[in-house]
């Protein structure tokens, strides 16, 4: 059962028009016309193929270059909009607790030479295996985690990657921004469970635990399969010198090193056969004074958790199924959560339903904007419309397709809650005033040349001058014929 669902069609319509008066006054510079350009966006009939288009849905009352005009020129207040996201009802799990998942993805712009700020993008190629570096704005969003199978997530921030930011650093200020909103709209309060924040593989999941210790979360993130972690040292001192600080490997990639698990579980599912999860508990990596613990002076800390393997049968696509590496930021798992654990881990994939809703129908990634601050508040309004889908969920009807099933209330798509949301606009109220009768202007001669040409800027590309790296390590690294070396952390 979805946990957000409401049964009252007449509390969804009152919670959206409060949210819609409260994005109005958050558009501080041409308010209007970037709210009716939400709107349009919402009452469209077909995906969102470009700006222009939305011009002629009957919900923009303006010509088409206000709609340029409003993003290039327009202000909207950022944080209070997030404060409203944070104070829209989330989505909870079965036992109550908030669950958050973070994930980047990107807005490709190859071609793009004078938008400034690019940076090379990771992205999958057609091929198996295959990794492409395509410039673009990376995003970094927040969202919250329903229960059950979804399509639904609620999204609670956005925020994009400038040239030369360090993932791990940007990300933990982001989560502690979230968290301490959502305590502060009265979301999360002391005595309930702790927030779980759930990641790929791409964060570093211990740093993230040691910038986060003070916050009421616990993180589950995904693991490479080449990692070494440490155990705990032993109590009894053998010989002379210095305690170790350290005890024996646990190596991922084998299975000799691992001993009895403290906590197994084996589940039957419908779409992976049998889930087989294995924990060992208080397992740490072993820190170094390099990369992001470069600049901590003082004596490197131990960060204990649990480590998670995760096997199942097949995949749903056929492919061959691969073990699962997790690690929890608790130092001990029971049974009963380690079963919780990667099915939690398991929900993190419903972001991918939001990054697909919010590029293919709502054309978050269509428009061809110079600016990225313009960028960002595109992105701003497409994260306010898909909040109002998930507001007007429980009251609008299935306008289904004859070729598509039907489908309760409770479990339409955002896609299908789009269709029907111009019927329910009408009730929710437009704050935005008429406009005014206004000519265009007269633009640039023909035939003059344009005496402004815009700047080009390259893509940003980590070189000696741009690295992190202290400028004394000069060492030279040893060359493998291994293209995967082991890890040691």
């Amino acid at each position: 059962m979805i946990s957000v669902h409401d049964a009252d069609p007449a509390g969804a319509v009152g919670r959206l028009t409060v949210f819609r008066r409260e994005f109005h006054r958050c558009l501080t510079a041409r308010g209007d016309a970037l709210f009716e350009l939400t709107d349009a966006l919402l009452c469209g009939d077909a995906p969102v193929r470009s700006l222009v288009e939305l011009s002629l849905v009957g919900e923009h009352r303006r010509g088409h270059g206000s709609l340029y005009a409003a993003l290039n020129r327009g202000r909207l207040d950022v944080d209070r909009l997030r404060t409203a996201l944070a104070s829209v009802p989330v989505p909870r799990a079965a036992d109550g607790r908030i669950v958050l998942a973070v994930d980047v993805t990107c807005w490709l712009r190859p071609e793009a030479h004078t938008s400034p700020q690019r940076v090379l993008c990771h992205t999958y190629g057609r091929g198996k295996d295959t990794h492409i570096m395509i410039p673009g704005w990376p995003y970094s969003l927040v969202t919250a985690l329903e229960t059950g199978r979804s399509s639904w997530t609620a999204p609670l921030d956005a925020r994009r990657l400038t040239p030369g930011d360090d993932i791990a650093s940007v990300t933990a200020g982001q989560l502690r921004e979230v968290v301490q909103r959502l305590i502060t709209a009265g979301q999360w309060r002391p005595g309930d469970p702790d927030i779980w924040i759930v990641a790929d593989a791409g964060y570093d999941g211990p740093r993230l635990a040691f910038l986060l210790a003070d916050l009421p979360v616990q993180l589950l993130v995904r693991m490479r399969s080449d990692r070494v972690l440490r155990r705990r040292a032993p109590l009894e001192r053998t010989g002379n010198g210095r305690p170790p600080r350290h005890g024996g490997e646990f190596i991922f990639g084998d299975p000799a090193s691992w001993g009895d698990p403290d906590s197994a579980t084996t589940t039957p599912t419908r779409l992976y056969g049998t889930a087989t999860a294995r924990a060992w508990n208080r397992l740490h990596p072993r820190l170094t004074h390099r990369t992001a613990w470069t600049s901590h002076t003082a004596t490197l800390p131990i960060i204990e958790g649990t480590v998670i393997l995760l096997q199942v049968d097949r995949l749903p696509s056929g492919a061959s199924a691969k073990p699962v590496w997790l690690w929890w930021s608790q130092p001990e798992a029971t049974t009963a959560e380690t079963d919780l654990l990667w099915q939690a881990f398991l929900r993190r994939f419903d972001i991918e339903h939001t990054f697909r809703m919010l590029k293919q129908t709502l054309g978050w990634t269509s428009p061809k904007l110079r600016d990225p601050h313009a960028a960002d508040r595109w992105t701003w309004l497409v994260l306010a419309a898909y909040t109002q889908l998930r507001l007007a969920r429980g009251a609008v009807a299935d306008l289904r397709r004859p070729w598509e099933r039907p489908a309760p209330p409770e479990r339409l798509t955002p896609a299908r809650v789009r269709r029907g949301f111009r019927h329910l606009c009408s009730k929710a109220g437009n704050p935005a005033c008429a406009p005014k009768p206004s000519r265009p202007g007269p633009g640039r001669p023909p035939g003059l040349r344009n005496r402004h040409p815009a700047a080009r800027h390259d893509v940003h590309i980590v070189t000696a001058a741009t690295s992190t790296k202290p400028k004394g390590d000069t060492k030279k690294t040893k060359n493998s014929n291994n293209p995967r070396p082991r890890r040691t952390g």
